[in-house]
């Protein structure tokens, strides 16, 4: 008899853990759903319309909200500056911490908070509600492109010695990868590059490639393919002439050398691994520090959702846009696996970017 009764106290406490466990679940749902029926989620993009961050951002805008609890709407709002600093460090100081904003910026803000020195860097990136991002640099590589025009047609030609040629280039503000990878090539590689910094955006930087402003600019390949696919035909203005974010050639790209290929110097190609280590992010989401676990896992988990609905996949195709997400736990050790590098070649891109900041 007293085993009879102890059974059925077990199967009580059982059933009261299992519906306890249900009424918590749904009381989580119920209370995000509710923060989001009554409120819209705001995107904030870190450079002006047109690039290929607002194009993301704003196809993400287009179907995450149906994957939050409590289906809000979704708005943009661009906030170009400093190659997107500007608008992590309102992410990070100034947006509301309730979930509520969210934003995209460049690959390597992350790295630049986690370099150091800048006192224009006011943000932790490890402290960052990270979301996730639609596209890796698997299948999404950074390269380089030139003015068929130009004397420039290989990267070769503008190897520094008897005969090389001057390369100029383009970028936004300091820290955005374009920016890096020039100051890279140049101070650790040795090439004859100039850059030319400071443009407001992307679409800025592709008007001043083709009026002849200056000889060609670095993007992602998904940022072509959707803001100039002409540039990809065969009467394009321009030519490839390198590629980053990758250890082979991309099958597109065949014939054009990878970053790495260009030195053998083992204390370089570990900046060039640090720096494609960071371009992996591509296209990262986050909000601010601090955003209560529930939401923060609601947006996280939407995020992922929407990067296999067959709609958002289909409209991604339409655009020309590379869909290989990274969800946001993933993103996150990622930025700790940056943080690991040793010392010394941080110290070494600190000094390559302090250069670049100067010139």
């Amino acid at each position: 008899m007293r085993k009879v009764r102890l059974a059925a106290a077990v199967a009580s406490l059982l059933l009261a853990s299992s519906v306890g466990a249900v009424t918590s679940s749904a009381a989580w749902a119920q209370g995000v759903s509710d923060f989001y029926r009554a409120r819209p989620l705001q995107i904030v993009v870190g450079y002006g319309p047109g690039g290929g961050y607002d194009v993301y951002a704003r196809l993400v805008a287009r179907h995450i909200g149906r994957h939050i609890p409590g289906s809000p709407n979704t708005v943009v709002q661009n906030m170009p500056g400093a190659g997107s600093l500007v608008a992590v460090n309102y992410l990070y100081n100034t947006a509301p911490r309730d979930g509520s904003v969210i934003g995209t910026f460049a690959r390597d803000m992350a790295l630049s908070s986690l370099l150091g020195g800048n006192p224009n860097v006011r943000f932790d990136a490890r402290k960052l509600t990270w979301i996730g991002t639609p596209a890796s640099a698997r299948d999404d590589p950074y390269l380089m492109f030139a003015r068929k025009d130009s004397k420039v047609r290989r990267i070769e030609d503008v190897t520094r010695g008897s005969g090389s040629m001057e390369l100029v280039l383009g970028g936004t503000g300091e820290g955005a990868a374009g920016n890096d990878w020039a100051v890279l090539l140049r101070d650790a590689v040795g090439l004859n590059i100039r850059l030319i910094a400071g443009y407001r955006d992307s679409s800025a930087l592709f008007l001043a490639v083709e009026r002849g402003e200056i000889d060609g600019r670095s993007l992602d390949y998904s940022a072509v393919k959707s803001s100039r696919p002409q540039w990809l035909t065969a009467d394009s203005p321009v030519r490839v002439v390198l590629q980053f974010g990758r250890d082979t050639r991309h099958a597109d790209f065949p014939d054009v050398p990878l970053a790495r290929d260009l030195t053998k110097d083992p204390s370089v190609l570990a900046l060039i691994d640090l720096a494609e280590a960071s371009n992996t992010l591509s296209r990262p989401f986050a909000g601010p520090p601090d955003i209560p676990a529930d939401r923060a896992k609601a947006l996280q988990n939407a995020f992922m959702a929407m990067c296999a609905d067959k709609d958002f996949i289909a409209e991604g195709e339409k655009l020309r846009v590379d869909i290989s997400p990274v969800s946001g736990p993933e993103v996150l050790k990622l930025i700790e696996r940056l943080a690991a590098f040793p010392p010394e070649v941080f110290e070494h891109m600190k000094k390559i970017r302090a250069h670049g900041n100067k010139t």
